[in-house]
């Protein structure tokens, strides 16, 4: 309910902003408005776009460049600002100290202090839009989406036909699976402002939560008409090209996105999940190295390569990895069955059973978590303990002949041959493979029904003419049936 009330009175401001910007000039950006944009992150693009409109109400002074450089501006602004000063720039206004402060702290990723600065400001300024809209920043990028709906909602309230303010609603929206208001406000931001980039990119990310992936990527190309060199813009667009089964489009997408921003690790790695779902597993090991180099300590790239290497059949990189990222992060709960597979193609049947327990706790009806444990339990002699675990897989899983045969195994070992029978017999109606039809044959001959074991041993031997195995057995049986001389 208090999202909903926060949505129709952002709308209403919008909506009386919007008529106000109609019937009179915005005033020119003062210094204070210009550094809470860039605390907010808003692109050169726009930002040029915003000054060249309305002009600045500040000079560029030595000291004033100064502090909008500590604050983050960008090069390219600044010589925006400079071929703007005698025209448009009003002198003997200064730029605050103190919000240059709070901005460079959290281009430090200093949030906490970023925060305290700026609360520190408002205590004196509180009806000052622009610092409620960095303290929406601030929170934001602390992922505190409540308390930065609330800053945002007032700045909208302090200064109504902002399409800045709206933009960021939507964003802490889609952040918070609101889907609906997330489109509500991007819409909201266009109505007041057509060109604006950034609203057609939360537009985009909106229609995207709510599976529309064609009307997602139509706002995406209209993004970037108005601002062609956005790489988060083609990372969004990769996302909904992915999800939408296009993966040649995706991974387009993504190395447009590194093209202009090459330390993206988040485009690494998801290029590296597409390049994984074409079987380019060495591309894909290439893309998450980087994103690996550029974030260390980011878990789920170290889980994808160590799944891919795992793919590859490189166990001992796979290994490798897992053990690293799990002595970082300690608390992180996927790969266990990846690490498993690796440490069971090695026969480290122990270690691997240990991952395999993590795995089946992670993943309580995982059939072939249950099955793949009880597999390594037969191997390490714990027959019983392995009958728990593939009666729950056979559960889980009934049309799976493995799990059938590797039931029915449990069952041989701990000599309860008819159960055994009735497990190997649904393996081979499922799959009549040579291996099935000998692992029945076994089971006969346990029972000494030995006409039965020879027939299916013939079928085996026919099946799999190459395997010295199965006419061994055969002539052994055949030899063992056939009536002694007697002299």
């Amino acid at each position: 309910m208090k999202r909903l009330l926060v949505f129709l009175i952002a709308f209403l401001l919008a909506a009386i902003g919007s008529g106000a910007a109609r019937t009179s000039t915005p005033p020119p950006v003062s210094c204070t408005e210009l550094t809470a944009w860039v605390i907010g992150g808003i692109s050169t693009n726009r930002l040029t776009q915003l000054l060249t409109e309305r002009g600045v109400a500040f000079s560029l002074s030595t000291t004033n460049e100064k502090q909008l450089r500590t604050a983050g501006t960008d090069t390219e602004l600044l010589r925006t600002l400079h071929a703007m000063r005698a025209v448009n720039a009003a002198d003997g206004k200064t730029c605050s100290a103190a919000l240059t402060k709070a901005a460079e702290t959290a281009r430090q990723k200093h949030y906490e202090d970023a925060e305290k600065q700026l609360r520190e400001l408002l205590r004196s300024q509180p009806e000052d839009g622009n610092l409620h809209f960095a303290m929406g920043e601030i929170l934001r990028d602390q992922e505190q989406w409540d308390d930065a709906l609330d800053e945002f909602t007032e700045a909208a309230r302090l200064m109504p036909g902002s399409p800045e303010i709206h933009n960021r609603l939507a964003y802490v929206f889609y952040r918070t699976e609101d889907p609906d208001s997330t489109i509500a406000e991007a819409r909201t931001s266009l109505s007041i402002d057509p060109r604006n980039a950034e609203a057609y990119r939360y537009l985009g990310l909106g229609l995207y939560s709510t599976g529309k992936y064609e009307a997602a990527l139509h706002a995406y190309e209209e993004s970037l008409t108005r601002e062609p060199e956005n790489a988060a813009v083609y990372y969004d667009m990769g996302i909904a090209l992915h999800d939408r089964g296009d993966q040649h489009g995706a991974m387009v997408a993504y190395r447009h996105a590194l093209r202009l921003e090459p330390d993206f690790w988040e485009a690494h790695s998801n290029l590296g999940i597409v390049l994984h779902d074409l079987g380019r597993l060495d591309e894909a090991i290439a893309e998450y190295k980087e994103a690996k180099r550029l974030a260390p300590e980011e878990s789920s790239v170290r889980n994808n390569l160590g799944n891919t290497y795992c793919d590859k059949g490189d166990y001992d990189a796979a290994i490798a990895e897992f053990r690293e990222l799990y002595k970082l992060d300690a608390s992180w709960e996927n790969g266990h069955a990846c690490i498993a597979k690796a440490l069971m193609a090695k026969k480290s049947y122990e270690e691997a059973i240990t991952h395999l327990r993590l795995a089946v706790r992670m993943n309580p009806t995982g059939a072939s978590e249950h099955r793949v444990l009880g597999q390594a339990l037969l191997l390490t002699g714990q027959p019983e303990a392995a009958l728990q675990e593939l009666q729950a897989a056979v559960y889980l899983a009934p049309d799976s002949a493995l799990g059938h045969h590797y039931l029915g195994t449990a069952y041989f070992e701990l000599q309860s041959f008819a159960d055994a029978e009735k497990e190997f017999g649904e393996a081979l109606r499922l799959e009549p493979t040579a291996q099935n039809h000998y692992s029945l044959a076994a089971c006969f001959m346990a029972m000494n029904r030995n006409d039965e074991a020879l027939a299916q041993l013939e079928i085996a031997s026919h099946l799999d003419p190459a395997q010295n195995l199965y006419r061994a057995r055969k002539e052994e049986l055949m030899k063992a049936m056939a009536p002694k001389n007697i002299p």
